[in-house]
């Protein structure tokens, strides 16, 4: 696909020994490792909710396998909703890339860094210290003091997710934008080490169940009971249809087509529930992280190899 071959480029990234030395943290308060909310890709996320009543002033968003495939210059078709919806309640003055490729001392002359600036309309933050380090220069570019007013969005739980936890600030987990032959390029030892990470949360174990009770709070978001902050796949595309859909739950209950799809006991669609979306597709959201979609057709298409919870994608 162009998304991934265009201006794809082949960068070999140093060893992250802040990621290392922040292990022994991680060992001490695993909760770190929790993401504030799990969601497929940044298209998920509620951004009108984040600013309004979350208080966060600006986002700051991953760039390999979060926005682009790995290495890649242009957006991926599946983040492209999630950063225009972004840029939009922010204000793109308000939305950054801070990557631990571009924009690094792996970046020479941060030539990536102003290319990826140009096709995505969005500033990538220089720093030297990869993530969970780079924190200074994070408050510097949006003169921010607090951190908790910084939403922190990423594919990676011991980077990006760590990174906005040990700093208060309120963190978004996304699985992988790309997985098998599109996945080639992605550092494998990254993409070892996020299967593991992946597995070791979401996976269906004591310890990963434990973990996920632990979520550590925010100073302003009280939890999804009271905001969420995740966007259904579903009721986006009845809301760009005008609102037509019908919701049916996973024993055959219907909801109305007012625009939020319903299961069968009558509350929003979520954990295991199922919907009958547009055009006879099926939404399947699996631990309020995974999605499968079926189409109309039957036909399937395997979205993730890495060891994260299954999802599949038309």
């Amino acid at each position: 696909p162009s998304f991934i071959h265009s201006s794809q480029r082949t960068m070999v990234q140093s060893l992250n020994t802040k990621a290392l030395l922040t292990l022994a943290s991680v060992v001490r308060r695993p909760s770190l490792l929790v993401p504030h909310v799990a969601v497929s890709n940044v298209s998920e996320l509620n951004y009108e909710a984040l600013k309004a009543q979350c208080g966060i002033r600006a986002v700051v968003f991953d760039k390999d396998n979060t926005l682009t495939a790995p290495y890649a210059m242009l957006l991926h078709p599946d983040a492209v909703r999630g950063l225009q919806n972004a840029k939009s309640v922010f204000g793109s003055s308000n939305v950054a890339i801070m990557s631990n490729s571009a924009g690094t001392l792996d970046d020479p002359g941060y030539k990536d860094a102003t290319e990826i600036e140009e096709k995505l309309g969005i500033a990538v933050i220089k720093h030297d210290e990869k993530k969970p380090g780079g924190l200074k220069e994070v408050l510097e570019h949006f003169d921010i003091e607090d951190a908790s007013q910084l939403c922190m969005v990423g594919d990676r739980l011991l980077t990006d997710v760590v990174f906005g936890n040990l700093h208060g600030m309120l963190t978004a987990h996304t699985l992988p934008l790309c997985s098998g032959e599109d996945n080639r390029q992605d550092n494998k030892v990254a993409r070892m080490i996020r299967s593991v990470e992946n597995a070791g949360l979401y996976g269906n174990w004591f310890i990963g169940r434990k973990l996920l009770r632990s979520r550590m709070d925010h100073k302003y978001w009280k939890g999804e009971d009271h905001c969420s902050l995740k966007i259904s796949v579903v009721d986006e595309e009845q809301k760009a249809i005008g609102d037509v859909g019908v919701g049916v739950g996973v024993d055959g209950g219907s909801g109305s087509g007012s625009g939020i799809d319903k299961s069968d006991d009558g509350d929003e669609l979520k954990g295991s529930d199922k919907v009958n979306a547009v055009g006879g597709d099926k939404v399947d959201a699996v631990g309020g992280h995974s999605v499968t979609v079926t189409d109309s057709s039957g036909g399937n298409h395997d979205r993730n190899d890495d060891g994260t919870v299954g999802m599949e994608k038309r």
